[in-house]
């Protein structure tokens, strides 16, 4: 039986030309970004695209994040408006996420975006998944590479795991830095925050000078991540908790905590950036133990917490509803 981690491949000139080859073929590719790995596909192919939403699972109503090498290309597949131009100027490349209308010259597959007239764009900044577009004449559709409502993968090894020999063709990138999905800002009207992220509400304020509003509540999918459970291990997850249940896991946070066999600390230096970058990595190592649930202390409601508490909430969703 062959060993389906060789499936990874290292990220050099060789194998970037390879990447190439397998989404120019219409195959989905497992793709390094800097918040967490992607399944990526040629955004023009229809073919392509449905690959996608089969291998993950993901319902037809909910559009796919679109990945551009660059701002002219981006502008070839979306109306950027005075907003848009302002972020893009301060934080492109990056973790962030943009909801525009579609141009009417647009070569994006409708399934992509979900028959929507608007669109999700973002110009990533891992080394890696920079490199591919550079060499493509088309963007990539990359969502998690993961199971609709699962956890995303933050290693190549995670994506393995989630899909076994289905995906043949994966470009390492090491650990993601970030750990979380983008943030997702809809422009189309009133600045409004569809999914928070490490660039905060709070960032996207003091350069647009302009009120941002969060939706908890989306009466309409225009961006993924807005479903009510997300990001789930599979196991039960309980929030606010001092103890964890029996046979279960125990995630902390911060120096008040000390160590134990089923006490997993995000960050011993009470930093949230560590946090978000450790929480799917811990949460993935607690399933692959057989603990039976979760609890979670209190996380600081506060900066990058706000995202930290957004992806432990829908985690939850079906133990708590």
């Amino acid at each position: 039986m062959k060993n389906i981690y060789l499936n990874i491949y290292r990220s050099n000139s060789i194998n970037l030309k390879k990447a190439k080859k397998n989404v120019e073929d219409n195959n989905v590719i497992g793709l390094p970004t800097e918040t967490v790995y992607g399944l990526a596909a040629n955004a023009y192919s229809d073919k392509s695209v449905k690959k996608i939403f089969k291998l993950k699972k993901r319902p037809i109503f909910n559009p796919l994040i679109i990945h551009f090498k660059n701002l002219k290309y981006l502008k070839k597949d979306a109306i950027c408006n005075d907003s848009f131009i302002k972020l893009y100027k301060a934080l492109c490349p990056g973790p962030i996420t943009f909801i525009l209308n579609k141009s009417s010259k647009s070569k994006i597959s409708k399934i992509a975006t979900a028959g929507k007239k608007t669109i999700a764009v973002r110009i990533p900044k891992h080394k890696v998944a920079r490199n591919l577009l550079k060499i493509l004449n088309f963007p990539l559709a990359a969502p998690s590479a993961n199971i609709s409502s699962k956890l995303s993968p933050t290693c190549a090894n995670d994506v393995v795991d989630e899909f076994g020999n289905k995906i043949k063709f994966i470009l390492n990138g090491g650990q993601c830095k970030i750990g979380l999905e983008s943030t997702i800002i809809d422009l189309t009207g009133k600045p409004t925050i569809l999914r928070q992220g490490i660039i905060t509400a709070e960032t996207i304020y003091k350069i647009l000078k302009k009120k941002i509003t969060i939706n908890k509540k989306p009466k309409t999918i225009k961006g993924p991540g807005q479903l009510k459970l997300h990001y789930s291990p599979g196991i039960p997850i309980l929030m606010n908790k001092m103890y964890p249940k029996k046979n279960g896991a125990f995630i902390t946070f911060g120096k008040k905590f000390k160590g134990g066999k089923n006490n997993f600390n995000l960050s011993k230096n009470d930093d949230l950036t560590e946090a978000a970058s450790n929480l799917y990595k811990m949460m993935r190592k607690i399933k692959n133990k057989n603990f039976k649930s979760i609890s979670v202390c209190k996380i600081p409601d506060f900066g990058i917490g706000h995202a930290i508490n957004d992806r432990l909430r829908k985690a939850s969703y079906k133990w708590i509803n």
